[in-house]
């Protein structure tokens, strides 16, 4: 079987196409070549089952309890073996046990890790290594779980952001529902011998009503089918790539969209940075993180500054700054802090993010309750209209 594998080496990311048994295999080919797996996956599969639930290793939460137990005094060793030896679930007990194994064989810590991509990403294997050759590591964990609390936090602050409009949403397109199953039959048996003297919108409504009745399962069905479709559709990359694509060209949400993959560029690059990974590594390792059109921009300014030129230089001829950044930027090769000063360019951001999103909450909401409304409205009044009209007539 074929596997696509995108692995790290150090002139940055490499897209290699093997033959393997399963994904594993794959992976070793390519650590054999001495290169970091970044991610496997089959090469032209497109299973229609649903995704099974993957393991996630609690990495955060190692972090945490691992920095403890470093600042304790105990060694890296005894430390994981306390780990392991208290962890319930196990998944994550068998891992540990694994990386403790390669340690025992004389590995370094990093490279022991290394071999477990999907629990241990590139960066915060970059970031251990780049530790081990100051023999700094709870200062490496410090920063990284730092990091990954900004990331959660501004992640948790769009969540939050989506749930009451999307429970409005959810709610009105039930009761609408509700109205054209139930509701509108029953006044469809009251107006059956006046149908003819209806108000067209009123038999169309009638109509409709009549049909969802006749054909409920079939109807629910659909519904169904539709809702998973989209679901599975967004699951699938080149659909979410099209999204993507629709929405970057809406011209302020694009720019908000552009601002905050820039943001997470710059906290991750710092973060790098701030760890010791040279500046074009750094750089090559957070182009993940970023939309295809900017991918391509951030490979020409690696370019250009891989040939000498300034980071700021390279990323404003590319396009990936913004005025406030660019002046940081700036500031930050002067005083040789740059690793700090793009994350202080991440931090300025968050700040213009979360207004951005508060804003779009306060747009949305109102804007969904209006069209909700309107529609509710139309159903009630087409519902009582000719009641209406024979009130009128009778008066």
């Amino acid at each position: 079987m074929q596997y696509q594998v995108t692995a790290l080496s150090g002139n940055g990311r490499r897209h290699l196409r093997l033959e393997a048994a399963h994904a594993d295999e794959a992976a070793a080919q390519v650590r054999r070549m001495g290169l970091t797996v970044l991610a496997v996956r089959p090469r032209g599969s497109l299973s229609l089952a649903w995704p099974a639930r993957r393991y996630r290793f609690p990495l955060t939460l190692f972090s945490r309890e691992l920095l403890a137990l470093l600042g304790s005094g105990l060694s890296l060793v005894e430390a994981l073996q306390t780990l392991a030896e208290k962890e319930s679930r196990s998944e994550t007990r068998k891992l540990l046990t694994q990386v403790l194994a390669h340690l025992y064989e004389g590995e370094s810590f990093s490279a022991a890790i290394a071999h477990y991509p999907d629990a241990f990403p590139a960066l915060y294997v970059a970031t251990v290594r780049a530790s081990e050759k100051t023999s700094d590591l709870p200062e490496a964990l410090t920063r990284y779980v730092a990091y990954q609390e900004q990331v959660e936090a501004i992640r948790k602050k769009v969540a939050a952001a989506a749930v009451y409009p999307t429970l409005l949403l959810t709610v009105g397109s039930l009761v609408a529902i509700y109205l054209m199953g139930w509701v509108v039959p029953r006044f469809s048996g009251i107006y059956a011998d006046n149908l003819a003297q209806l108000p067209l919108g009123s038999r169309l409504l009638m109509a409709w009503g009549g049909f969802i009745q006749a054909h409920a399962h079939l109807v629910g069905l659909t519904l169904l089918a539709i809702v998973a479709a989209a679901v599975y559709a967004l699951r699938q990359a080149p659909v979410r790539a099209a999204v993507s694509r629709l929405l970057w060209r809406i011209p302020t949400l694009g720019e908000r969209l552009r601002v905050f993959q820039l943001t997470r560029f710059y906290r991750t690059v710092g973060m790098l940075l701030s760890g010791g990974i040279p500046v074009v590594t750094a750089l090559s390792m957070a182009e993940g993180l970023l939309h295809p059109e900017l991918r391509q921009r951030l490979a020409s300014a690696t370019r250009d500054i891989r040939e000498g030129k300034s980071i700021s230089h390279g990323l404003e001829q590319a396009g990936l700054t913004t005025p406030v950044a660019l002046r940081m930027l700036r500031v930050g090769e002067k005083s040789g802090r740059m690793g700090a000063m793009m994350e202080s360019i991440a931090a300025f951001y968050d700040e213009e993010l979360s207004r951005a999103v508060d804003w779009l909450t306060r747009l949305v909401e109102p804007v969904l309750m209006v069209l909700i409304g309107l529609l509710i409205g139309a159903i009630v009044v087409l519902l009582y209209m000719p009641i209406f009209d024979l009130a009128g007539t009778l008066q």
